[in-house]
């Protein structure tokens, strides 16, 4: 018999693609998952051919009206305990994902990070088995280092998401879109709205049809800026409906964010824009995936807003650059860039 393994990695969304090489590799290994996520991502979870249960948590909406959700906590509490698992895997490394695994019905081990190399160090304290597995690399090899050292396998040379080999919908054309990722939730990650203008008119110029997405009211009022410059809105739709229009696309370029990285585990073409957070470290990555770093002696500086920047802020077309570190990703260079990935792995 299999042994069954339960995996906490409730949120964000990039963090929850970033886990999904590891599941991969753990099932290979003759594993059975569960996964515990938040709500919001449990039906994307559901299309990862590995994992066997998804046992949605909805932490984010239950702190905000605490009184009014007991019921649906206590719901959530019950189908945790269904099954006993011989392992239990915090890969998050937070107090309110240790918690959950102390209430998981378990007849093994706990295992998660070291406390030195956890994001709340408090929580390794919930852990039988405590793994320390170096920051200075990418998440989706920290994931996959956590697993393999946790269920005593060799960590395999090939990385998949999983997801690469789903068919989510059918074309009877090419499809020639675009999709623009302009959404994210730093100010600093974002890349110049005058930037963004001048690719939706390359990749016009190139036959393409760029569109682009929205989730929030101000992210659509910055989608109907670009609508003014020839790009096609996306109408607002659910996850699961999203991640079919992004594996259709011919190309996707977006900033940091957890619908690029979601991009890139699908296998479609995907250019990601880093300015304050590392690609190195988070990067999107896929078959056809790269990440361009955007260059300052502050990079990265991994804050929310621009502070650390000292110096005569650089211009493009006679304008300013903000934040400065998209200086050097340029239009040009990211339509060069990113038109480059078609003849890549097809």
């Amino acid at each position: 018999m299999q042994d069954r393994v339960l995996l906490i990695k409730m949120s964000s969304l990039g963090d929850v693609v970033h886990a999904m090489p590891a599941v991969t590799d753990a099932v290979n290994a003759g594993y059975r998952i569960d996964w515990v996520v938040e709500e919001a991502f449990a039906d994307l979870v559901a299309m990862h051919p590995s994992v066997d249960r998804v046992i949605p948590v909805a932490w984010r909406r239950w702190r905000k009206q605490f009184r009014q959700a007991r019921p649906q906590m206590w719901d959530f509490y019950r189908s945790l305990r269904l099954e006993r698992y011989q392992h239990i895997i915090d890969s998050q490394g937070l107090i309110k994902s240790a918690m959950v695994s102390l209430l998981a019905k378990g007849g093994g081990e706990r295992y998660g990070f070291s406390h030195t190399v956890a994001r709340e160090p408090w929580a390794a304290f919930a852990y039988h088995r405590r793994h320390v597995v170096p920051r200075a690399q990418h998440a989706i090899d920290r994931q996959r280092q956590l697993f393999s050292a946790a269920l005593n396998y060799a960590l395999p040379i090939n990385e998949s998401s999983g997801l690469a080999g789903l068919r989510l919908m059918q074309t009877a054309r090419e499809s020639k879109q675009v999709i623009l990722l302009h959404g994210t939730t730093w100010a600093s990650k974002h890349w110049p709205q005058n930037m963004w203008q001048e690719l939706v008119a390359l990749s016009k110029q190139a036959g393409f049809e760029p569109v682009v997405t929205w989730g929030n009211e101000v992210e659509r009022s910055r989608a109907e800026l670009l609508a003014g410059y020839g790009a096609s809105i996306q109408p607002k739709v659910s996850l699961s409906e999203l991640l079919a229009v992004l594996q259709n696309a011919a190309l996707v370029i977006g900033v940091d964010s957890g619908l690029c990285h979601l991009s890139a585990a699908l296998g479609t073409p995907t250019l990601g824009l880093y300015g304050p957070t590392s690609a190195r470290l988070t990067g999107c990555r896929g078959q056809r995936a790269q990440a361009l770093q955007g260059q300052a002696p502050c990079v990265p500086c991994i804050r929310p807003t621009c502070t650390q920047f000292r110096g005569d802020i650089p211009l493009w077309k006679q304008q300013p650059v903000q934040p400065p570190c998209f200086a050097t990703l340029s239009p040009e260079v990211v339509w060069r860039q990113a038109h480059g990935l078609l003849g890549q792995g097809s």
